[in-house]
């Protein structure tokens, strides 16, 4: 079986992507395929997995400019023999790919004469439909799809109905932290807000260092720590947020810890929570590792945030970019922190059952095995 996915860093489309090719391997020869070196590479490789860099295309927002549309296709062209070369050695099972901004994977793994299936983890139910369908073009080549939530799913449809008859939905695994840390026994100033993610516009942590200065304004004393970096091209995104941590109001108050892949500590250190995102996502994986975490949350109301948040009584669900409810949220957090704080700790245990890690492998590999048997059995191919 060859994996393949379209970047090798550790956010949460990586992570994903460990479990996916550590649940496969129980069941196939597992190869990943990865555009270019990265901490993914050393992680996959501890876990026994053989790693296989390839040029590839890969659907970026870079892609809508000049550079990055020639870029693209330089890609596409000298990649495809290599890719082809790998699908032939390693792919005789079948070809999984992990996102659907590899189109060209379905199409080489059709002449390669072996079957694919795609993982779908983007929802950009805003996005121009004609970029939308564009979008569509790998999970419509595949034989296979799966999507990460029902909101994938529905956006995914929504432009590609025929889609539907052959996916299903998967839910993530999310492995949890070692042990549970309660949180603090009381919120001690200052309180300690924490925001986990990449620093990009639609992951809204400029609404988290509103929601700060709102805070403030309101006399709570209080602190955000933003843990994450910025995609290659949005280091301007990064100088903005600085220049808005560093104004004398808020001063003192931020902290930029930068990517770190082990995100448990700076959980376990943190009082409350804040998934800010102003655009849609297609499953929310912070928001489930901020449950496991036992801490209270606030979220974003919207898209499959509000999916994977379902459940759960210690999680404020609140209109995306409204600082002053988002500010509310909080306040009735410290006013009812023991209530909080123990339903934290419920929350929890039941996040633990729902994303376990054997229920994600079982799952996973009962729809490529049955990529693979349909394409034995002649039906494969359409």
């Amino acid at each position: 079986m060859l994996v393949v996915h379209p970047g090798a860093e550790l956010y949460g489309a990586d992570r994903v992507l460990l479990d996916s090719a550590t649940a496969l391997a129980t069941r196939f020869d597992v190869t990943v395929v990865l555009p270019g070196p990265g901490p993914l590479v050393g992680e996959l490789a501890a876990r026994g997995l053989r790693v296989v860099l390839c040029r590839m295309p890969v659907l970026r927002n870079a892609a809508m400019r000049p550079r990055g549309a020639v870029r693209l296709l330089a890609d596409a062209l000298l990649g495809a023999l290599p890719a082809l070369r790998l699908i032939r050695r390693y792919g005789g099972a079948g070809v999984y790919v992990n996102t659907l901004t590899l189109p060209s994977w379905p199409l080489l793994a059709r002449l390669a004469g072996s079957p694919s299936l795609c993982h779908v983890h983007e929802a950009e139910e805003s996005a121009p439909r004609m970029l939308r369908r564009g979008m569509a073009l790998c999970p419509l080549l595949a034989d296979r799809v799966v999507a990460n939530s029902r909101f994938t799913l529905d956006v995914l449809a929504d432009v590609a109905p025929r889609v539907r008859r052959r996916a299903a939905v998967v839910y993530n695994a999310v492995r949890g932290p070692a042990g549970t840390v309660p949180a603090r026994s009381a919120p001690e100033r200052p309180l300690r807000l924490l925001y986990v993610g990449r620093l990009s516009p639609r992951k809204g942590p400029q609404v988290a260092l509103a929601v700060v200065r709102e805070l403030l304004r309101r006399g709570v004393d209080v602190q955000l720590e933003l843990v994450g970096s910025v995609f290659e091209g949005y280091e301007w995104f990064e100088t903005e947020l600085r220049r808005t941590a560093a104004t004398p109001e808020l001063a003192e108050r931020v902290r930029f810890a930068g990517f770190r892949s082990d995100v448990w500590p700076h959980l376990a250190d943190a009082d409350v929570v804040l998934v800010p995102s102003v655009g849609e996502e297609s499953f929310g994986l912070t928001t489930v590792e901020a449950v496991l975490a036992a801490r209270p949350l606030v979220v974003s109301d919207t898209s499959g945030l509000r999916e994977a948040a379902a459940g759960y009584t210690a999680v404020q669900a609140v209109p995306p970019g409204r600082v002053t409810e988002w500010a509310d949220a909080v306040e009735r957090v410290v006013a009812d922190w023991d209530g909080f704080r123990q339903a934290a700790l419920d929350d929890a245990r039941t996040a633990r059952a729902r994303h376990a890690g054997e229920r994600y492998q079982d799952e996973l590999v009962d729809q490529v095995r049955s990529l693979v048997g349909t394409a034995r059995g002649g039906g494969g191919r359409r």
